[in-house]
Formats: structure tokens, C-alpha cells, sequence
């Protein structure tokens, strides 16, 4: 079938559902429970699910363990028959209605809420049957997509009818039966875990200098519960000015009493709350100067 390139435009969410493949027997790590390995502080699992918090839905089809969020459970016959055959008992969990389904490994340390949104805006513009991701090699990652479910419903059945079965087939079979465009990987969203080296690389990418606050912020987030935009630079100028101008003990205190003050009251909230902070601040460093003509003490 037919495959087009389609440059990557802001992404929207238009109503989906998610199927999460998180089985395998993850050889390369020596039979480790790869979806458990944890990258900044979360599973592997959890932070794919972050990714696709937006879908209706979401089913993962794996051993069933605790996860950040309510998910759906499947398993695939037999076990261990690879991913066409994990994909199809996925899809039998959701509902008839489904329109659209993103389709995603559960080893994908860099996927994010954007590529998904990409994904499905790439394939509600272009019209065709799957968006695919493609990594800088310009290989295709249909493991990394979202699918029209009704078309990847019909390929399966075609598929098991041809074999006989979907077990040990290649997941190359699905999108070659199907109209597809094609979304190029700005974000390295279709890096995987596969070995202990690969684990590494995800480990260290997170602790670099430009990527350390967003990933920790976004762990804290997770594991507070705590749905909110949060805006670093501003808290940042806060505490700096809370520091400078005060004390510096008085940063982590200020940044936290801004935050108790505008609990609930979302991004615009705490942006009011942290510039009455901010000016409050620099009132105090104001003072800390030297007294203008006739202000002293007499």
C-alpha cells in the first residue's frame, strides 16, 4: 500500500482510545519485567500511559500490576504470540464504537501527549487508515501510531484467516495492508528499551542540563496526583527573588506558601499568586539598600 510523507503540525486530540502493548519476554534484558524498569523516578508503563492520559479508553495487554491510572486489561492467545496477536486482544476490549486507537509499546521512555496529538492529527488531515512514526533512520515504528480501528479490525481478521493465526506473525503484515502517512520523530519519541545499554541512555538523556527540571517536575506531578500546568521559569524568577532579596531559606518557603495559596485555582492562579510574591520580594531587597536623604533615624 501506498505511504506519504505528512510534516508534523500542532497536535489536537480528537476522540480516541489507546492500546498499550506491554507483554514480551524481553530477552535482551535477560527476562527482566521491562515494563516495571523505572526511567526519572516512574515505570516504563506509566510513563506511555501519561502519554496517552487523553484516550477514552485504554487497554493494556500485559500482566496486570498497579499503575498511575485506571486501565483496562487483556491478554493475547497463547501467550506470548507476539504483537498481532497482543494487538487483537487489546482491541476486543474496547468498545464497537472506537473510531480511532494509538497504538504504542510500553517501552517508549520519550513518548509524549504531543506525538501522540501529532499522530492523530496527521491522520485526521491526511484521511488514511494509520499514522506511523518514523525515526531519524526513516524507519517506519508501528508500534509508535494511531490506527482508524475499523480498518486494523479487518486486517487482523483477514490476517488470522490467511494463517490460520495471528501468533508468531510479523507486525509489518498490518501496516502493509493499509493506507498510511507517515510522521517524522522530532523528540526521539521512538526510542525503546530493548537492552540494559538502552536503559542507560534513557536514564542519563533525563539528567542532562535541558531536559532535568521538565522530567522532574513532570515526576513530581505524577506522583503527587497533581494535574497543572506548572510554569518553571516563573517559579524559578520566584525563588530567585525570594533568595536575593530575602534570605535564601526563603525560596523553597516562598515557592511553596504561592502554591498552597493558589491550590486548585490552576495555572492562571498561581501566575497571580506568584507575582504578588515577586513584588513583595522586591520590596524587600528595596529596603536593603542604603536610605535615601533625610530617611534615616533621627
Amino acid at each position: 500500500m501506498t505511504s506519504t510523507p505528512h510534516p508534523v503540525t500542532p497536535p489536537v486530540t480528537p476522540a480516541h482510545d489507546a492500546v498499550v502493548l506491554a507483554g514480551g519476554a524481553a530477552r535482551r534484558l535477560g527476562g527482566a519485567d521491562k515494563p516495571g524498569l523505572a526511567v526519572g523516578g516512574r515505570p516504563l508503563l506509566d510513563r506511555v500511559l501519561a502519554a496517552c492520559d487523553r484516550a477514552a479508553t485504554t487497554v493494556v495487554v500485559g500482566g496486570r500490576r498497579a499503575t498511575a491510572r485506571p486501565v483496562r486489561w487483556a491478554r493475547e492467545e497463547p501467550p506470548g504470540g507476539g504483537p498481532l496477536a497482543a494487538l487483537d486482544a487489546g482491541l476486543r476490549r474496547l468498545g464497537e464504537d472506537s473510531e480511532r486507537v494509538v497504538v504504542v509499546s510500553a517501552d517508549l521512555p520519550f513518548l509524549t501527549g504531543a506525538t501522540v496529538g501529532a499522530l492523530l492529527d496527521a491522520l485526521g488531515t491526511s484521511g488514511r487508515e494509520a499514522a506511523l512514526l518514523v525515526d531519524a533512520d526513516g524507519r517506519e515504528q508501528p508500534l509508535v501510531a494511531v490506527y482508524r480501528t475499523e480498518p486494523v479490525r479487518r486486517e487482523l481478521a483477514l490476517l488470522a484467516t490467511e494463517y490460520g493465526t495471528l501468533a508468531g506473525l510479523p507486525l509489518r503484515l498490518l501496516p502493509e495492508q493499509l493506507e498510511t502517512v507517515r510522521v517524522a520523530d522530532a523528540s526521539s519519541a521512538a526510542f525503546d528499551c530493548d537492552t540494559w545499554e538502552d536503559l542507560a541512555a534513557a536514564r542519563a538523556r533525563i539528567r542532562e542540563h535541558g531536559n532535568v527540571l521538565e522530567e522532574w517536575i513532570t515526576a513530581v506531578r505524577e506522583e503527587l496526583g497533581v494535574d497543572l500546568d506548572v510554569d518553571i521559569e516563573l517559579l524559578l524568577d520566584l525563588a530567585r527573588d525570594a533568595a536575593h532579596g530575602v534570605a535564601r531559606p526563603a525560596a523553597p518557603l516562598t515557592t511553596f506558601l504561592v502554591g498552597y495559596a493558589a491550590a486548585g485555582g490552576g495555572r492562571e492562579a498561581v501566575a497571580e499568586t506568584a507575582r504578588k510574591a515577586v513584588e513583595l520580594a522586591r520590596r524587600w531587597e528595596e529596603e536593603s539598600g542604603p536610605l535615601a536623604d533625610g530617611g534615616g533615624s533621627r
